[in-house]
């Protein structure tokens, strides 16, 4: 039955995913279900620098002005991409993955933010003027916390409020080129994603063979993300935004 089908294709996805648990959540899919759509995303990307697990420490993790809860915040000094937009009082800092198709940007705001005003102002084209032209520093010296974040949503009403209706609706529905059937429609859409920062990284990667001398002193550039930040991971050819998020409490 379409039930059992959708069942075991569930356990096959937390085999291939462990990370990702109840894909379909009990109750989701029932014998009158006829077509499910779910789409999930898994990502753990290995560092073009990887942190040293040696230099990765307990701090303190400001959730509120007055309210700390602990994390273990790894560390490392590299020279990487990064941005000041002053009149926003934001840090700007992108970590290149591996193979440097995709990169993680993190936008730290000043330590009065949660991160949530910058989020609701945040724009494409606000994003692109911000990092497409980042200038490197040559001793970024980095604090960032080891994060899990996974989240799922229901999508069919926003999708519905965006204008896809019918594709929901019994008798408006045709979806007759997926399947002959003609009472055919969407029932669910649900998305579940799961992003694992650490300091994984590979061997080939951690090191260059290039050595830059300045020729005037640039003061070195301390980012320490302490405090709500937001992270977006980049296809950086395409500047397709994969994953976006907000890291607010370890908790």
């Amino acid at each position: 039955s379409v039930c059992k089908q959708f069942v075991a294709a569930n356990e096959r996805q937390k085999k291939h995913f462990d990370k990702i648990k109840e894909l379909l959540k009990p109750g989701t899919v029932s014998s009158e279900t006829k077509l499910a759509l779910v789409n999930a995303i898994y990502f753990k990307g290995n560092w073009k620098s990887p942190f040293d697990k040696a230099d990765t420490k307990e701090m303190p993790f400001k959730v509120k002005q007055n309210e700390t809860v602990p994390v273990q915040m790894m560390y490392q000094k590299k020279k990487l991409p990064y941005n000041h937009i002053r009149d926003h009082g934001l840090q700007i800092l992108q970590l290149p993955y591996v193979n440097k198709e995709l990169s993680m940007f993190i936008l730290l705001p000043d330590e009065s933010s949660d991160g949530s005003d910058l989020e609701n102002e945040l724009t494409q084209e606000r994003l692109d003027e911000w990092t497409n032209d980042m200038g490197f520093k040559p001793d970024v010296f980095l604090h960032l916390p080891k994060f899990k974040l996974e989240e799922d949503y229901e999508l069919k009403e926003p999708l519905t409020k965006l204008g896809m209706k019918d594709v929901f609706c019994r008798g408006r529905a045709d979806l007759s080129g997926m399947s002959g059937e003609e009472r055919l429609f969407l029932s669910t859409v649900a998305h579940k994603a799961f992003v694992e920062v650490n300091e994984e990284g590979t061997e080939a990667a951690a090191a260059t063979g290039i050595v830059f001398v300045p020729l005037c002193y640039i003061p070195p550039v301390h980012f320490t993300a302490d405090h709500p930040f937001l992270f977006f991971i980049r296809h950086n050819q395409t500047k397709s935004i994969l994953f976006f998020g907000r890291f607010s409490s370890p908790q």
